[in-house]
């Protein structure tokens, strides 16, 4: 038995590399991206090449994902996680290069429907239980999923929900979830909204004493501290140009 898992392990890893081989000889800089900073990263990584002349290639995924692929070898230089523990975790354990870790975002959580007039008072739509479905993010491994679980226990709601939540894999699913109304609501990140084609719907913009700072973090990655154009992206992050890109998604930045 012991044998076999060391096997499926070795295998997990052979796979988790040949999946990411399309891009480690391609791009510059490759780039580990929290779901809810999709969008944000695509206007960002245009930017960065028309000022650099340099490539940046992004796979999305949840931070506690991605951090279980770069702590499997996944041949990325840089990791723009959704909290600060994982990338705090990566410093600590020597796979993430010290004093290169920085909040890039701070972001905000917000309930949605596509649907105006979903709610008009949001906590009593909550506590009606009116809805089917409710969606949030797997809280073990997505930061805004356990920010929307504070937000329920902050209202007395969590342990009373729990055959209504319908819980994504990350964010982006679970904005998807909503968007394509198998669930009537959803706890999504505000930047998912404020890329949303349809701009017509129900929102509340959740008041951030209801749930922990969503501090999201960068760090370069000790595999590839001495990539300069790794280096670059992380710099260019802190600029001016890029804190209004990820401004005008609906986070706060550190100035």
């Amino acid at each position: 038995m012991l044998v076999l898992k060391k096997c499926y392990s070795q295998l997990a890893t052979l796979c988790l590399l040949l999946a990411f081989s399309s891009i480690t000889h391609a791009a510059d800089v490759r780039i580990a991206v929290a779901a809810n900073f999709t969008d944000t990263t695509r206007d960002l990584i245009a930017a960065f090449g028309k000022a650099t002349g340099l490539e940046a290639v992004a796979s999305y995924g949840s931070t506690g994902k991605l951090y279980a692929q770069i702590d499997n070898g996944a041949p990325f230089d840089v990791f723009l996680a959704a909290d600060s523990r994982r990338p705090e975790l990566l410093e600590e354990n020597g796979q993430g290069v010290a004093d290169t870790r920085f909040t890039y975002a701070r972001g905000k959580l917000a309930l949605w429907s596509p649907e105006p007039g979903t709610f008009e008072d949001p906590k009593v739509w909550l506590k009606s239980g009116g809805f089917a479905r409710l969606a949030i993010a797997n809280p073990k491994t997505a930061p805004y999923g356990l920010a929307a679980q504070e937000v329920l226990t902050e209202l007395n709601l969590w342990e009373s929900l729990q055959d209504r939540l319908v819980r994504g894999d990350s964010i982006a699913q679970t904005f998807q979830f909503v968007a394509t109304e198998n669930a009537q609501s959803g706890f999504v990140a505000l930047s998912q909204v404020r890329a949303w084609d349809e701009k017509n719907g129900s929102l509340w913009l959740i008041p951030q004493s209801y749930y922990s700072p969503i501090n999201q973090q960068a760090i370069l990655l000790s595999r590839s501290e001495d990539n300069e154009a790794a280096r670059q992206w992380l710099e260019f992050l802190r600029g001016d140009n890029a804190r209004a890109i990820i401004e005008n998604y609906g986070y706060e930045t550190e100035h």
